[in-house]
């Protein structure tokens, strides 16, 4: 009798489990307040897809905006074209391969030049050599051009001078005279996504403050103004993007002043330090010892250190003495970084109210990425972090993301748009993309 009741108990108890089983409610997809039938982005390099520092179209078929065009389409959303280079031209400009590492652990990467799209090259007077690629005829919602500043968006003879705008204009350089901003305009639109701004400081920062300058706060301000204004101008919802701080990027944080100078002490126990030559203030540069605070960018040929350099007080070593500093153009010393931050700070503020005065959603990408350095993440069950290579988000520039990380920024835009317009765009399975390929 008792065995009896232990089974009755047994099978009480698996009826309630079954009765008590949580369901699991996806919610079903809508607009919300949205009109996504016709979505465009707008942006530089991160929104073509460029990765491994280049276009190519393995790159561009896992850009952010058409992953986030995919998801749309649950929810009214239209075609999504890209501009992509054909199959015949699939590495487009050429891009970083990983092909092996070296004994002590460095990556070895080796350039993509077959299949490439490039149609030929001309002079600009006053300018230099533009690659000229093969030509993009046909619809287009993804308007990502790399290396496009804000302050380039008006700009008539832009089209002449930029080889991934050049491309995606049905005139030949040097006869183009339609600026980004009409480009983009031309057709109508009823959703937009935003990631312009961007260049206007990492142009500076990845030039080691020595190749460009930094883009004038208020003239930032006043452009970023006209841009929102004329997306805006018919009553067009959409989302825009902060700009990231230059120091969440490995970038500026995988070859560092600590390693290098562990490696010259392995050979000469004696070397106490490394030299940069330093911004002092304004456009003052001297010479002085290299701290941690000071940035050594992911190009630098380290091989370089140590070599005889000849000055008036003889042969010395590169780097290693006040008189053969390491050249401007590979640190964005502590200064630079200080200024690059407080102009990104200054953008962000500008770009966050401006949106608020436009009501647009915002994705905090400064914050997003800053985080993701300090804490990394798990997102479906992948972790990620901000180190070169290994941490799954950035691919082999150290600047662009992998086809996982454009799907972590995709998902976060969506978020954002999810929010503000009580949409419920789907988002995708990070697990569903790669990191960095391995050999």
């Amino acid at each position: 009798m008792k065995t009896f009741k232990q089974h009755i108990y047994i099978i009480a108890g698996l009826l309630l489990l079954v009765a008590c089983k949580t369901e699991i409610h996806t919610p079903k997809p809508v607009a919300g307040s949205a009109d996504f039938s016709r979505y465009i982005s707008v942006g530089n390099s991160l929104t073509a897809g460029y990765a491994d520092g280049g276009l190519y179209l393995a790159g561009q078929q896992v850009s952010y905006p058409s992953i986030i065009g995919k998801q749309m389409q649950a929810v009214g959303g239209g075609t999504f074209t890209q501009p992509l280079f054909s199959t015949s031209q699939a590495n487009g400009s050429g891009y970083l391969s990983l092909t092996g590492f070296n004994a002590d652990g460095t990556p070895i990467t080796t350039p993509v030049t077959t299949n490439l799209a490039i149609r030929g090259q001309l002079t600009v007077p006053g300018f230099g050599n533009v690659i000229l690629y093969t030509k993009y005829a046909g619809d287009i919602n993804n308007y990502g051009v790399p290396g496009i500043k804000l302050m380039h968006i008006t700009y008539a003879p832009y089209g002449n001078l930029n080889s991934y705008f050049e491309r995606l204009l049905p005139g030949n350089s040097p006869t183009n005279s339609t600026t980004y901003l009409d480009f983009v305009t031309a057709k109508p639109f009823t959703f937009f996504s935003n990631w312009l701004g961007n260049n206007d400081a990492l142009s500076y920062a990845v030039s080691g403050g020595a190749g460009d300058v930094l883009t004038d706060k208020n003239t930032f301000a006043y452009l970023y103004n006209v841009l929102i204004n004329t997306l805006t101008a018919k009553g067009q919802k959409g989302v825009v993007a902060t700009i990231p701080d230059v120091t969440s990027l490995p970038y500026f944080n995988t070859v560092t002043v600590s390693a290098i100078l562990a490696g010259v002490q392995k050979v000469n126990p004696a070397a106490k330090a490394l030299y940069i030559n330093a911004l002092v203030s304004g456009s003052t540069y001297a010479p002085r010892a290299a701290t941690t605070s000071d940035l050594i960018i992911l190009t630098f040929p380290t091989s370089k250190i140590g070599q005889t350099v000849t000055t008036p007080y003889g042969p010395l070593p590169y780097g290693l003495t006040p008189y053969t500093p390491i050249d401007n153009q590979y640190v964005l010393d502590e200064k630079e970084t200080a200024l690059t931050e407080d102009y990104v700070t200054s953008y962000n503020t500008i770009i966050k109210n401006v949106a608020a005065a436009k009501g647009l959603a915002v994705y905090d990408a400064y914050a997003f990425l800053l985080n993701i350095k300090q804490n990394g993440m798990v997102v479906d069950g992948v972790s990620i972090n901000s180190n070169y290579i290994s941490g799954g988000l950035f691919s082999l520039d150290g600047i662009h993301l992998t086809p996982r990380g454009y799907a972590i920024v995709a998902n976060e835009f969506i978020k954002a748009i999810n929010n503000k317009y009580n949409s419920t765009i789907p988002q995708v399975n990070i697990s569903d993309y790669n990191g960095v390929k391995f050999p």
